[in-house]
């Protein structure tokens, strides 16, 4: 005998309402890209937002070692760059302010001749010594080599000097304010003696002057002049070596021995 099992639903009145129905929940395996993301600052969120930074800071990483090899080439690159370059690349060029000894030596030149033109004496004054006479002492300083004062006078030639050497010498009276030179291979001679304001001609002699003659052309015309030999101090007695050693001329003046 076959037995059949037959399934048969439960019957329920009409009236009586259904049965609750049990539901049961089901347990599915999603990918992380199905999830929904979530709302909150949860951990997941969290390590999502960590795993997207991280790219970046590795690019910033290898910028900052790429900034770090610049800098170590760039000094390498920057003395190539400065051994191939001039001064003037990185300067402008200027000219230099500092005077040549011949444009000093112009200058000085041109002072001198400005002075003896017009006939400008300073620095110096006249003094009367008992028992010596007229004098000429310095009211400045004058440091060695500079230009002190003309001996001004006539300039004569050799001929000429001699014919009044011997009209003076019948004088006793005259003094002797004659100096001969040469000059360009020609015997020339300054005559101081006629009285003037010049202070040149009263300069006394002595054999440890601190002055000595010099000539100085203007013009192609010698000037007899005076610079100081070593630094005069303010006060102090001008004086230069005549130069003059005849016998004659000691015996009429024997101050020249001194």
């Amino acid at each position: 005998m076959e037995s059949s099992f037959i399934q048969c639903s439960p019957c329920w009145s009409d009236e009586q309402p259904s049965p609750p129905q049990l539901h049961r929940s089901q347990t599915f395996l999603c990918s992380s890209a199905e999830l929904p993301q979530p709302l909150g600052n949860s951990l997941s969120h969290t390590a999502y937002q960590t795993n997207n930074r991280r790219a970046p800071h590795g690019q910033q990483r290898s910028r900052v070692r790429n900034r770090v090899k610049d800098k170590k080439s760039a000094p390498r690159f920057l003395g190539k760059t400065l051994q191939n370059q001039k001064v003037t690349d990185f300067f402008p060029i200027r000219r230099s302010s500092r005077k040549s000894k011949t444009e000093i030596k112009c200058e000085q030149k041109k002072a001198i001749d400005d002075l003896i033109t017009n006939g400008i004496e300073e620095g110096m004054e006249v003094q009367h010594i008992e028992g010596k006479g007229r004098a000429v002492f310095a009211t400045r300083c004058f440091h060695k080599g500079e230009y002190v004062v003309e001996y001004h006078g006539d300039l004569l030639q050799i001929t000429d000097a001699k014919k009044r050497e011997a009209e003076y010498a019948q004088n006793p009276a005259t003094g002797c304010y004659m100096y001969y030179f040469q000059y360009l291979c020609k015997t020339y001679c300054v005559d101081a003696t006629k009285e003037t304001e010049r202070m040149g001609r009263l300069i006394n002699h002595s054999k440890n002057g601190n002055c000595q003659t010099k000539l100085h052309d203007i013009n192609s015309v010698p000037h007899l002049i005076l610079v100081a030999s070593r630094d005069i101090d303010e006060g102090e007695e001008l004086l230069y070596d005549y130069g003059d050693r005849s016998k004659a001329s000691i015996a009429a003046h024997p101050w020249l021995k001194q």
